[in-house]
């Protein structure tokens, strides 16, 4: 029967001896203050039982053999003779998996304390027996954890303690990697790590520590008849006095420090004090500790609530490259527009690289950057928190010293910015104008290469001079969308002051009717094909009972049905790029999956969607009352009259620019999309990848490493089945918070799903009414808009759409988005087509299910639940 003493560091470590040993050894070595011990390695057991290799016994098995077994005396008194003469003993487990930096096996298996001489060979068969106990072998099985065989035994003195406790390296409680946390109490520390005691708490930071006094009014001791522990009353003057001393909090702190910096790894460690003398009894990594943030580190809140819209669901690889590196090349030229220095511009380059970030494959902002960009904005030194609030930031982050300006630069600052706002606003319409032009001219000629005969490297410098020619003239829709932001909320005031109406969103009803606005087109058009269609009665039929792929077909090979091939072609010709996730590079465009705009068709002709039931003229009348009112309001102030009108018109031809421009923005991205698609399918071609769309796995900054050679990875095959696994595991997965914080590295420690960033919720729902109307009825909630092809009269429910949802939108009789703003896309086209509409509802999707019968009110956002599904089947 083997004994590894713990003079025996360099023997121990042939032996299987478990980690709590192994721990024990090491700081033994290093002449930490460990008492005395010895371990019988695992081997020990297996060969004093006869265990033999690759034969597995039942648990019944094992502990017959235990029990049965006796061990060799002459061992026994080796054990015996190698500690004090009345030595008390502390015999405890030390199986291979515990103490680990994954799982600590806390009171999984059995360890005594107190033990005699006599009882030293029973209780080293019952930490044995516990090897093979019920509870292990669960908490295995729950854990993934292979069975083991076997286990190691710590025999060490027993510290009869004056005081003891739990002591990290960290602050395991709030993550605060620059703090550490001791809790202790008298006697022994058994009854602080059963929780039948309350402790005394330090938190050692620098120099200085923190008490949380607890009243102990009991401790754990040695119980001298039959050598274990019992509970006594601490004394009553001792009861609220701290557990430790100054010296010994400070002591422990210095231990904690060294033994994280030998262990490389913060450690959760046992000691005693004994007359004055600390002991460490045991250490052990810090278990969970990857999911424990460190809240001393950096701290970013993310968000979701708007971008979603533009990226809903899961983003591949490829998009989320190509969009990050075009909102930051975007916001630096916006920034310079604004007047910011080139100079701070420049030293902040890594603000504008991390405006967005990638969490469980959805696209969040990082508002900490946003924030950043804020405050470089002149004027910010003078007036922070007016220009949070008219930015809508809520929570403030520490700025970097660079940005403050003193108050003669900021005022100066601030004329050349207003001056230059002047002059960009002034210019505003012909910078538009240049802007459509440049994208119509691009766009016509891309159209014309033919990319199937391109090579990657062609393809490649095409996508660069793209880039390089559209981003520089990118400036027409970032200053648009500054001024249709100023503008609309200098509407919303204006009317509030003029007290025009008791409606609190009368500023959005002046809106309505916006004919120019192009996000309505494709709703318009789309449903006009539709009236066609069921207007004769064999395209009809041809819709109703064909597939979408044998209907197109059927429409490219038919001479009587050329006339309505054509229009569909014209329609696809303008708005083929317009569909669900349009700014996604993955999806597949109307222009290259035509099918997918003839089951749209399909829809409508199913469900009765014609012109007959959306006539337009619902906007022009939304619109017309709202004039009215205000006409009336005003009709004694001239100039009121006057200035409110102009401000409306100024605003209008913003906003709807606005949502121009993101069609433009869409077109665009067509483009790329296309390049890509094309490298995709030379890349499968030359047997690069499995398949053309793996391309989407891959970054744009990998795709053109390799085509250049500065690729750190020429295995792509390999890298893309490691990216597909994930990016599929993130689609199983449930969508993370709308808003959450995050400390240190992102990916580490940190909780994607905490709620405490969210507002709470209360009662029924209430958000931002976009277009008014009352509607009762039915709610259907929709995450996949490509899963359902009509909404039958319900409510359609969303946490977000993009412009490519329109197509989903005749068939609701009304539209409640958990997501958004009066500038979102769903406001703009609600109010467009006349569909009441609600955006902005705080826990929207928490709430509502399929089935769950509601009143909303358009104009108020206010929502009514009258009965939830489950409710009713109650």
């Amino acid at each position: 029967m083997k004994l590894i003493f713990d003079t025996e560091h360099t023997i121990a470590e042939q032996f299987t001896i478990g980690g709590k040993a192994r721990n024990l050894f090491r700081l033994k070595h290093k002449h930490f203050p460990v008492p005395r011990f010895l371990v019988i390695p695992q081997e020990t057991m297996i060969e004093t039982l006869k265990l033999k290799a690759g034969k597995e016994l039942s648990r019944g098995e094992i502990e017959s053999k235990i029990k049965e077994i006796k061990l060799d005396p002459a061992v026994l008194d080796n054990i015996r003779t190698y500690f004090p003469s009345e030595t008390l003993f502390a015999v405890r487990s030390s199986a291979i998996d515990e103490d680990g930096s994954e799982f600590s096996f806390a009171g999984q298996f059995e360890s005594y304390l107190f033990v005699p001489a006599h009882q030293l060979e029973a209780k080293i068969k019952e930490v044995w027996l516990s090897s093979c106990s019920e509870r292990v072998l669960e908490y295995r099985k729950h854990h993934g954890l292979n069975s083991q065989t076997g286990i190691a035994v710590v025999v060490q003195q027993m510290i009869d303690a004056d005081t003891a406790g739990v002591a990290f390296s960290i602050n395991p409680i709030s993550g605060n990697r620059r703090e550490k946390l001791i809790s202790s109490v008298y006697g022994l520390g058994e009854g602080l790590v059963s929780g039948e005691l309350d402790a005394d708490n330090f938190i050692v930071s620098g120099t200085g520590y923190q008490s949380e006094i607890a009243k102990k009014t009991h401790r754990f001791v040695l119980d001298k008849e039959n050598f274990g522990t019992k509970q006594l009353e601490v004394e009553s003057y001792l009861q609220e006095k701290p557990s430790l001393g100054k010296n010994q909090v400070e002591a422990l702190g210095h231990l904690l420090d060294n033994c994280a910096l030998y262990f490389g790894k913060p450690q959760d460690i046992e000691f005693a004090f004994y007359k004055g003398e600390l002991f460490i009894l045991q250490a052990r990594p810090i278990t969970n500790l990857h999911k424990i943030p460190d809240i001393s580190a950096d701290y970013i809140l993310w968000d979701n609530s708007n971008i979603i819209e533009s990226y809903p669901g899961v983003t591949t690889p490829l998009t989320f490259s190509f969009i990050s590196k075009s909102y930051e090349d975007a916001y630096r030229l916006f920034c310079a527009y604004m007047g910011v220095e080139e100079k701070v511009i420049r030293e902040n380059q890594r603000v504008f690289q991390n405006t967005l970030g990638l969490i469980n494959g959805r696209v969040y902002y990082n508002l900490k950057t946003w924030y950043h960009m804020l405050a470089m904005l002149p004027g910010y030194s003078i007036n922070a928190r007016f220009m949070e609030n008219m930015m809508g930031v809520k929570e403030r982050f520490d700025i970097p010293e660079s940005y403050r300006l003193s108050k003669t630069k900021a005022w100066w600052s601030i004329v050349k910015m207003a001056v230059s706002m002047l002059i960009n606003l002034g210019a505003l319409p012909k910078k538009r104008r240049k802007f459509k032009l440049l994208l119509d001219r691009m766009i016509a000629e891309y159209k014309a290469v033919d990319m199937g005969r391109k090579n990657s490297n062609e393809l490649m410098e095409l996508y660069i001079r793209f880039e390089r020619e559209l981003i520089s003239e990118w400036k027409a829709p970032l200053l648009n969308d500054f001024f249709a932001m100023i503008y609309f909320g200098r509407l919303q005031k204006t009317c509030q002051k003029y007290q025009v109406s008791d409606n609190p969103n009368i500023h959005n009803d002046l809106l309505c009717g916006s004919a120019d606005i192009i996000s309505t087109q494709p709703i318009h058009r789309s449903i006009r094909l539709a009236t066609h269609i069921s207007a004769n009665p064999e395209l009809k039929q041809l819709f109703l009972q064909k597939s979408a792929e044998e209907t197109w077909e059927k429409l490219q090979t038919t001479y009587a049905f050329e006339t309505i091939y054509k229009e569909i072609q014209a329609y696809i010709h303008d708005f083929g790029e317009r569909c669900i996730g349009e700014l996604k590079l993955e999806t597949r465009s109307y222009n290259q999956e035509p099918a997918q705009f003839i089951r749209m068709l399909q829809s409508y002709v199913e469900t009765g969607i014609n012109q007959s039931i959306t006539s337009g003229k619902v906007e022009e009348e939304i619109r017309r009352k709202a004039e009215a009112e205000v006409n009336s309001k005003l009709k004694n102030s001239f100039f009121k009259k006057w200035k409110l009108r102009r401000l409306t018109n100024k605003t209008r031809i913003l906003v709807s620019s606005r949502e121009n421009l993101r069609y433009e923005r869409t077109r665009a991205f067509g483009i790329v999309r296309e390049i890509f698609s094309h490298i995709g399918e030379n890349f499968y071609a030359e047997g690069i990848i499995e398949n053309d769309r793996d391309i989407f796995y891959l970054t744009k900054e990998e795709i053109f490493a390799y085509i250049e050679g500065r690729s750190v990875s020429q295995d792509l095959k390999q890298l893309i089945a490691l990216r597909k696994a994930e990016f599929a595991a993130y689609e199983e997965q449930l969508p993370p918070s709308e808003r959450f914080a995050s400390y240190g590295p992102v990916y580490h420690g940190n909780d994607f799903y905490s709620t405490t960033k969210l507002e709470a919720l209360s009662g029924d729902l209430k958000g931002i009414g976009c277009c008014p109307g009352r509607v009762k009825a039915q709610v259907q909630v929709v995450l996949n808009p490509k899963e359902i092809t009509s909404l039958k009269g319900r409510i359609l429910v969303t946490s977000s759409t993009d412009p490519g949802w329109v197509t989903l939108f005749p068939s609701a009789s009304a539209i409640i988005v958990e997501r958004g703003s009066l500038l979102s896309h769903s406001a703009i086209v609600s109010r467009e087509m006349g569909i009441p509409c609600i955006v902005g509802v705080t826990g929207l999707l928490r709430t509502l299910k399929t089935g769950d019968w509601v009143e909303m009110d358009g104009s108020t956002g206010e929502i009514k639940i009258l009965e939830q599904e489950n409710t009713a089947e109650a």
